[in-house]
Parts: C-alpha cells; sequence; structure tokens
C-alpha cells in the first residue's frame, strides 16, 4: 500500500498517534467501566488539544516556507488521518465494544475527495466514507454515530456517508460525483477486508470499460465549471480551487489518469505515458504553488476561502514573501507569477490530452474529435492524427517567423495547433525580437490570420 506521507518531514512532531493512545489507555483506567458519555467527552478533550497543536505545526511549517503548500496540507490531512485512527480504536475498545465480531459488523472507514489524496487545506471539509459488507447492524450503526458525535465535537466539518458495498457499487453507477469519490477513496482505518473488496468490485463493475463515458462526462463537467468562473484564466479574482488553470483543472488531469490507467500517484502518470518528466515537474511545481495560495487565503481570513480577491491579493503576496522589483510591485509580481501559473495548467491539461488521445488512437480510436486523410506532410510541418506539428524540436529556432507562420497555416487549413507545438511555441517565444516584427513574411502571416473569413479564435486561442 502506497504511504501519502512518506516524505513528510518530523511528522511526529505534528501528532504522536502512541502516545495520545497510552493516554486514553490511562484515562479508561481511571473511569473503570462506568459512564461512557464522561469517557467520550475526555477523549474528545484530549484529541482536542492534539488537533489543535497540530494545525499549528503545520501553519509554522508554512510560515517557514510560504511557498511550499504541498507540505502544509499533507500535514493537514496526515493529522487528520491520525485523529480518526485514534478515535476509532478508542470507540471500539473503550466506548462500543462488541467482543467477537460477525462479518456483518466489520467496518471501514475510507478518506475521499481532497483528503482521500492526501491534500487538505486548513478549512477543508474531513470527508469520509463508512463501509460496511450489508446493510449496517445496530452496533456498527451506533459505532458510526458515535464518531461523527465525537468529530463534530472536535469542530471539524464532516462530510460522510455511510453505505454498504452494494449500495456503493449501485450509487458510482449512476452518479459522476460519487464515483469521482469512490475513485479517490483512500483506506485509512478498519477493516481491511472490506476495502479490499469494495475496491477490487468498483474496478470490476464500474471502472471497466468505462473509461471513454467518464473521461467525456469528465471534460463537460469542467467546462461548466470553467463557464461558472468567467471561462478565462485571467480573471481579476481568480478561485484558485475551481477557476480556470487553478486547481480542480490539475485534479482532473490525476482523475483522469486514475480512471483510464489505474495510476495510483500523480508521479505514475509518467509511467502511463499520459506526461513527460519535465511536465510531471511542471504539474508538481503549479500544485505546489496553488496550494500555498489557498492555504494562504485559509489562514488569512480563517474561513475556507478560495476566492483571490483584490483586498486579499497584496496580503497573500507579502505572506509569500514576494517583493517590489524592477518597478512592479509585489502584489503585481505575485498575480503576475498567479497568471503565469494557470497558463502552464491549461498547457499541461492541453499536452496531457493530447498523451491520451494518441494512446487511443494507437489501439484504432481516437477521442478527440479530429480530421483523418489530410497528408501527413504540409508546407514543413507535419500531422499527428490531423493536428499541425512540429517536424523535430528546434523547428522555430531554424527559421523563428514560423513562430507566426504556424497560426497562418492552422488557420488556412482549418487544423487544430499540436499542444506539443504550441508548448513549443511558448518556449521559443524569446526567439520574436525587432528583426522578426519588420519581417514582410512574419507581418503576412499574423494579418492573414487577423482578417481570415474564418474565425480566428480557434488557432488564436490557447
Amino acid at each position: 500500500m502506497i504511504d501519502l506521507f512518506a516524505s513528510l518531514p518530523n511528522r511526529r512532531s505534528i501528532i504522536n498517534r502512541r502516545i495520545l493512545a497510552d493516554r486514553i489507555e490511562a484515562l479508561a483506567e481511571e473511569a473503570g467501566t462506568g459512564d461512557t458519555g464522561l469517557m467520550r467527552q475526555k477523549i474528545v478533550a484530549l484529541l482536542a488539544e492534539a488537533l489543535k497543536e497540530g494545525r499549528a505545526e503545520a501553519k509554522r511549517r508554512l510560515e517557514y516556507r510560504p511557498t511550499n503548500g504541498r507540505e502544509a496540507v499533507q500535514a493537514l490531512a496526515f493529522l487528520t488521518d491520525q485523529i480518526v485512527r485514534i478515535l476509532y480504536d478508542a470507540t471500539l475498545r473503550h466506548l462500543y465494544s462488541s467482543g467477537n465480531r460477525t462479518v456483518g459488523e466489520q467496518l471501514v472507514m475510507l478518506a475521499v475527495g481532497g483528503y482521500g489524496r492526501g491534500e487538505m487545506a486548513p478549512h477543508s471539509d474531513v470527508d469520509i466514507a463508512f463501509v460496511t459488507p450489508y446493510k449496517p447492524t445496530s452496533w456498527t450503526e451506533q459505532v458510526i454515530e458515535s464518531m461523527l458525535y465525537s468529530l463534530w465535537d472536535l469542530g471539524l466539518k464532516v462530510g460522510h456517508s455511510s453505505r454498504s458495498i452494494d449500495e456503493m457499487i449501485r450509487m458510482a453507477k449512476s452518479d459522476l460525483t460519487i464515483r469521482t469519490a469512490i475513485l479517490e477513496a483512500r483506506y485509512v482505518w478498519g477493516d481491511r477486508a472490506v476495502y479490499d473488496e469494495a475496491m477490487a468490485r468498483f474496478d470490476a463493475e464500474v471502472v471497466r470499460d468505462s473509461a471513454r463515458a467518464f473521461v467525456a462526462e469528465k471534460l463537460v463537467e469542467r467546462d461548466e465549471r470553467h463557464k461558472r468562473m468567467g471561462d478565462s484564466r485571467y480573471v481579476v479574482e481568480p478561485n484558485v480551487k475551481e477557476g480556470k488553470g487553478g486547481l480542480r483543472d490539475l485534479h482532473t488531469l490525476f482523475w483522469i489518469g486514475k480512471y483510464v490507467n489505474r495510476v495510483r500517484t500523480v508521479s505514475g502518470l509518467v509511467e502511463a505515458g499520459l506526461l513527460t518528466p519535465q511536465e510531471l515537474r511542471q504539474f508538481q511545481k503549479s500544485e505546489n504553488f496553488l496550494w500555498a495560495v489557498r492555504c494562504h487565503l485559509h489562514y488569512l481570513t480563517g474561513r475556507a476561502e478560495d476566492r483571490l480577491t483584490f483586498d486579499l491579493q497584496l496580503e497573500v503576496a507579502q505572506h509569500m514573501n514576494f517583493i517590489a522589483r524592477s518597478g512592479r510591485s509585489s502584489v503585481e509580481r505575485f498575480m503576475h507569477y498567479y497568471f503565469l501559473t494557470a497558463k502552464k495548467v491549461g498547457d499541461l491539461t492541453a499536452v496531457f490530452l493530447a498523451h491520451l488521445d494518441d494512446q487511443w488512437a494507437s489501439k484504432g480510436r481516437r477521442f478527440i474529435p479530429g480530421i483523418f486523410r489530410r497528408p501527413r506532410k504540409l508546407e514543413g510541418y507535419v500531422l499527428e492524427r490531423g493536428r499541425l506539428a512540429l517536424p523535430h524540436d528546434d523547428f522555430f529556432h531554424q527559421d523563428p517567423v514560423r513562430l507566426l507562420e504556424i497560426f497562418s497555416v492552422a488557420d488556412q487549413h482549418d487544423l487544430e495547433i499540436h499542444p506539443s507545438a504550441m508548448i513549443a511555441a511558448s518556449r521559443d517565444g524569446h526567439l520574436i525580437d525587432n528583426g522578426i516584427r519588420r519581417d514582410p513574411r512574419a507581418n503576412a502571416f499574423f494579418l492573414n490570420v487577423l482578417t481570415s473569413p474564418r474565425d480566428p479564435e480557434r488557432v488564436l486561442r490557447w
């Protein structure tokens, strides 16, 4: 089983589960076998203090390394794991002991949503799924109810579900949101055999032979979300989580990779052929920055605020150590970097989908609609599955005018530009100098696109 927190340093400074478990045992010996309600209160009080200290440690780490959002969100998810595990053990041992449980009384707790990915912002919900092999017994219902009350008493915002394996599978087949939640589900504590059976059935009965439909639904969901958020990466008050070029776009890539290729971690996208090592580094760098921004927003506002509003932009910039330089203020430099990151997330999305499309095309079926029966070469460019691409990596270096020509050729022949070509164009944009700006060919290509009778947005939008 993959340890999502293997790279998290000094975990016991966040929370020490063994010490807390020993203290609960001592409390139980003191209390005897009397009032379970009082015992639950003592357990909650002990865990509340541990939760407070763990959160303070996560915040200290972000303050020490203010652009390292990854460590902060992992620390908070790890802290939540340990709290939930201690509470589960204490509930079964001291509040609702069942002796030798039957198969029907087995119970497992799964982390879902961002918590399932091992990522939690300071004011994120704790999304937990309680899963039983069959319909819950009265004992499992008591345990679940007791745990939920304890988690609420700790001040946690808990999103929860309680289902049998059959119910989970049935609902996953009909509801995309539930299917995505289960896709991210992670074992936290309880009867591991129930988790193993649930995931095996999910793979066999839900995921198998449904990858294309899932990808199509996820892309529609993404487009609708973008429209709600302004349909631009450059809105003046971007939503770090849901906006175009935000965290949710990166999550969508991981969901697709996990569903199609059953990858377990983001780094698995490289082995699956959906990202190159360089693209993976950009994915992780972008995600780390966006998580840092989101964490600072939560800490500054004291709530789950994901909008980078005008009044918060300067404060976040200062907390992330952006300073004025070269005639630009700290907030200008911060927002410039934010929009650059959002642009790179968009680039990654296009390249990822191109890799996915190429994989499916190699099996005889493309996913992304394209044009077939095209010549393989066109004015020095090549066509990769109906999209305009470069014959080699230094194509623009050989003649920088091609940085403008490619848009004209794409427009003239009604072609999409391959994402890899757009990445190369972005990388080589510095080749456009005053000489190129005065070049008659370059100006002609530029005007050809702007005055095209076709809609130039298709080739210019990126």
